[in-house]
């Protein structure tokens, strides 16, 4: 079997990259490695070279063990992004409070080669070895500030529910295995037609539904996320709200629409139900927290449950492409919101809300940011967030009315506790007056998601092309 490995190039480049990052950490002096965050964000803008570079260049490598299609390469281009950004805004924060830069920098590509392993997997032990390679990465950086309390006590809670969502996920793909006697899922769609209604069947769609749904932080399986989020250092916490939910629905999309395509049950309802729940649930818990990152917690569980109703469109093609625009603006909108929470953080040390009081006069840009990206997801005209959320609403309109009307009234909700940040932070009056300075990389970081989270809200229509496209090419294996 021939193989054509420039199919892999960008997971390749991504592998040697994490490697010589971890290596360079060893043989550089500790005083010159506040230059390794530059090399690595550097290196993921030619790694997504590459990716954009290999569009067109389509195909599938051991049988359909591992797939290249447009789907993957935009989910591929989410993560890199995402990895970028994450880089270029936290230099100053992991000079400051991680020490281990070469081991942080690692790690973080170790967990975007998982994500990018996961969202090509085209078999069920593929879509595990990159489930538990990001999840094994992120562990280690969740308790990375291994002396503050939270942090430890964080990672010890991931690695545990971790584990259990895992070994939950692992024993529904070894049930529908069981049933199918394949774990290629292109085939496992067609085999589950023939075998019909099963209790086992059901069981297994139910377990691999509860270990995805420990990912993306859906209701009831979000537990883990507000701790998490809170006691994990805070650029952490973005790529963990932003990467690792991308790539559970990329896996969860290819699971559930072409490995249970023509099966006789209505898992759409239960998908359905799950959002509904999800979305009701984060906009509610949301409204009393007073720590940012608590906040941003919950509102990352109400995000979920937004992307999740494009699991449920009537129009199968048309809910991918609702996910996908909707996963793509998500990354700007989130990184910028919790790149304003780390700066400030770095500079004040604190995580709580009433301490962001008078921030528009100390740093006119991260007030500005924060209120933009606050904005965006609670879906305000002309931002981006507005548009996603019409995409994924206007699939279900005709067979979920009743779940287009639930997603109204929870952002209307949102609003509410998005506004609250924005009043203490322009009507406020400063604890300090103190101005805070916002170094090169964060600016740039801070614009970037800002322009294009303006951008992307009044003129959509490139991004959604490439959308189309995307998940047209999903739909043609």
């Amino acid at each position: 079997m021939q193989l054509d490995l420039s199919l892999i190039v960008p997971e390749i480049a991504v592998a040697v990259l994490a490697l010589t990052v971890l290596i360079f950490g060893m043989i550089i002096p500790a005083k010159s490695r506040q230059g390794l965050g530059w090399f690595t964000a550097v290196t993921l803008l030619g790694v997504l070279g590459l990716v954009i570079a290999g569009w067109d260049n389509m195909g599938s490598l051991y049988g359909g063990l591992y797939v290249v299609d447009q789907y993957s390469q935009f989910f591929k281009v989410i993560f890199l992004v995402a990895a970028f950004l994450v880089v270029l805004g936290s230099t100053r924060y992991v000079d400051r409070h991680l020490g281990g830069q070469s081991e942080y920098y690692s790690l973080l590509l170790f967990a975007t080669l998982g994500m990018m392993v996961m969202t090509s997997a085209g078999d069920f032990m593929t879509i595990y070895l990159g489930l538990e390679l990001m999840t094994i990465a992120f562990v280690i950086l969740v308790c990375f500030r291994r002396l503050e309390s939270k942090s430890l006590e964080a990672g010890m809670k991931y690695v545990l529910l971790a584990g259990m969502s895992s070994a939950v996920l692992l024993y529904g793909l070894s049930l529908v295995y069981g049933i199918t006697g394949s774990v290629v899922v292109s085939e496992v769609g067609g085999r589950l037609a023939e075998v019909g209604a099963n209790p086992l069947l059901m069981l297994g769609l139910v377990m691999l539904l509860a270990g995805l749904g420990f990912k993306i932080s859906a209701v009831p399986f979000h537990m883990w996320s507000p701790d998490i989020y809170e006691g994990a250092p805070t650029p952490i916490t973005s790529y963990l709200a932003v990467g690792s939910k991308a790539a559970s629905f990329a896996v969860l999309i290819r699971i559930f629409i072409v490995g249970m395509e023509g099966v006789a049950l209505n898992w759409e309802l239960l998908l359905a139900l799950l959002a509904a729940v999800t979305i009701i649930v984060g906009n509610l818990v949301a409204i009393p927290q007073t720590n940012i990152k608590r906040l941003l917690a919950f509102s990352s569980i109400a995000q979920a449950g937004y992307i999740l109703v494009g699991m449920v469109a009537l129009d199968p093609e048309g809910g991918v492409k609702g996910i996908m625009f909707y996963g793509f603006l998500y990354v700007f909108a989130t990184l910028g919101a919790f790149t304003v929470a780390a700066h400030f953080y770095n500079k004040t040390g604190s995580d709580e809300i009433k301490d962001y009081a008078g921030l528009a006069q100390r740093s006119p840009l991260m007030a500005a940011v924060m209120v933009i990206a606050l904005l965006s997801m609670a879906g305000i005209p002309p931002l981006a967030g507005f548009v996603g959320k019409f995409y994924l609403f206007m699939n279900i309109v005709d067979n979920y009315l009743w779940l287009a009307f639930i997603g109204l009234v929870m952002s209307m909700v949102s609003v509410y506790y998005y506004l609250r940040v924005a009043l203490v932070m322009y009507r406020n009056e400063p604890l300090d007056d103190t101005p805070i300075a916002v170094s090169g990389p964060v600016s740039v970081t801070l614009i970037l998601t800002m322009v294009v989270t303006v951008f992307l809200g009044i003129y959509p229509g490139p991004l959604s092309e490439i959308v189309n496209s995307a998940a047209h090419s999903f739909f043609m294996h």
